[in-house]
């Protein structure tokens, strides 16, 4: 189910209904987990056991560390997680990249050797919901947190509806304590979340889907292409996949507020940041504080010299982009990512008067640029796709795949988010839309409920990050 369907709207209703009519809470919670189940399976039903599996062996291993006696035991049961949980996500996500390409090198070094021809289908969301699972019984076994004794309450924060496919991606500690009292639909909730909602939709249906994805889509197939339709196509999709992605996120706070919840934001005026430091403090933030905690300072982050802190940021830039995807276009924006780190953290090892003159607007604007082109790869579906961009850029003829109206478009809009995104950097966007007098509210929010009615289509695309 989409979240900009008609049919999730209507799953959405009977899911508050239900829940408000409820009488106690743990049938209201019950109740979540039964509406979540069956909001996942509505893809493919039969993988809904690798969710529950999933589930079950983590929250049995959680308390096998915490009964543990030794440091050896509590360690060897860690490993039993981390193999369950990294094993499913490797066959499911990787296996066929890697059968592939172990036939595209013994191809190059004269073996005929057959590929086992895999047909696995990945399951929606598995890398959210393992990430999910294993900072759980990590944080178990670093003593951060206590084990939940309700596999109910441990069930439902693996599987809680908004966010279940495609984040932001919830840690037990900020979730597990909102289901120790009940949480109720309130007027006040119920407004603040439809807002948030509507947004979401917006963002995603009128910016997303109906500008700037036809521009994007149009020149990344296309063969001959000039360096307008590139630099177009480059700023389209920086615009494409944050409000794509954040208009999900957008619409998942939304619904988790309505039912009483709160996830944790997941992006901060990223296009606004100061640096690439600054910009993974800022965008897909469930993510980089993820691989911050659970990969980097397990690395050993910056406390081994400043040699291994390039190496660790890189290895984790890399696996970022592999988790991301497997193909080697998610590799080479990974390692894209992680030489602007090791740029970076050299420069400003080398001159550290330059960290009081990071935060001005030519190098927000300068880490606006640079990041466009990382997404280059990222957008496109194989390195060749990527070379013909680039190359693109080196091309002065007239624009081919382009038109006018499209650059002007494009234009307008990143202009106005970049406009957007430096007057909110420091503020939460909602927080100041709440700020407008109440007509400039029920304009704004008229204007949304109209665009998003008429940029609607029967054949809605899916949110980016459903693929991953």
């Amino acid at each position: 189910m989409q979240f900009d369907s008609l049919i999730f709207l209507l799953f959405c209703l009977v899911v508050m209904g239900g829940y408000h009519l409820l009488p106690s809470w743990n049938l209201k919670k019950t109740w979540l987990l039964f509406v979540s189940y069956l909001f996942y399976a509505s893809w493919r039903p039969e993988l809904t056991i690798l969710l529950v599996f999933s589930t079950v062996v983590d929250w049995n291993v959680a308390r096998k560390i915490h009964k543990a006696t030794s440091n050896a035991r509590r360690k060897s049961w860690l490993w039993v997680s981390l193999i369950t949980n990294l094993g499913l996500l490797g066959y499911f996500k990787y296996a066929s990249f890697i059968d592939g390409n172990i036939v595209s090198v013994a191809s190059l070094m004269g073996f005929d050797v057959n590929s086992t021809a895999l047909d696995i289908i990945l399951p929606i969301g598995i890398s959210f919901y393992t990430f999910q699972t294993l900072s759980y019984t990590i944080d178990i076994y670093r003593k951060n947190i206590e084990p939940e004794q309700n596999i109910l309450n441990f069930a439902l924060f693996v599987s809680f509806f908004p966010q279940l496919v495609a984040g932001p991606i919830v840690r037990a500690g900020q979730f597990l304590p909102q289901l120790a009292r009940e949480r109720r639909i309130t007027k006040e909730r119920f407004s603040r979340g439809a807002t948030l909602f509507v947004f979401g939709l917006f963002s995603k249906i009128v910016l997303a889907d109906a500008f700037l994805s036809p521009i994007v889509d149009a020149v990344y197939s296309s063969e001959n292409i000039s360096a307008i339709d590139s630099l177009v196509a480059m700023l389209a999709f920086s615009g494409q996949i944050y409000f794509d992605f954040s208009g999900y996120t957008s619409c998942a706070l939304g619904l988790a507020i309505i039912l009483g919840f709160t996830l944790p934001e997941n992006f901060k005026s990223p296009y606004a940041a100061s640096g690439f430091s600054d910009f993974w403090e800022r965008w897909h933030i469930s993510l980089s504080s993820w691989l911050r905690d659970y990969l980097y300072i397990s690395l050993g982050g910056n406390r081994k010299g400043r040699t291994r802190t390039l190496i660790n940021l890189m290895i984790t830039m890399l696996l970022g982009g592999l988790w991301h995807g497997a193909a080697w276009n998610y590799v080479a924006w990974g390692v894209l990512q992680g030489i602007y780190l090791l740029i970076e953290h050299t420069l400003l090892n080398r001159f550290p008067a330059f960290r009081t003159k990071m935060n001005c607007r030519w190098v927000r604007l300068l880490t606006f640029v640079l990041i466009s082109l990382s997404w280059v790869p990222f957008r496109s579906e194989n390195l060749d796709q990527t070379q013909s961009i680039f190359s693109g850029l080196g091309n002065y003829g007239d624009a081919l795949v382009v038109s006018q109206w499209q650059v002007c478009v494009t234009l307008i809009i990143i202009s106005l988010m970049l406009f957007w995104q430096n007057m909110t950097r420091s503020s939460n966007a909602l927080s100041l839309y709440r700020s407008f007098p109440q007509w400039c509210k029920s304009l704004i929010l008229s204007f949304s409920l109209i665009a998003i009615y008429i940029a609607s289509k029967e054949d809605s695309r899916a949110f980016i990050y459903f693929q991953f």
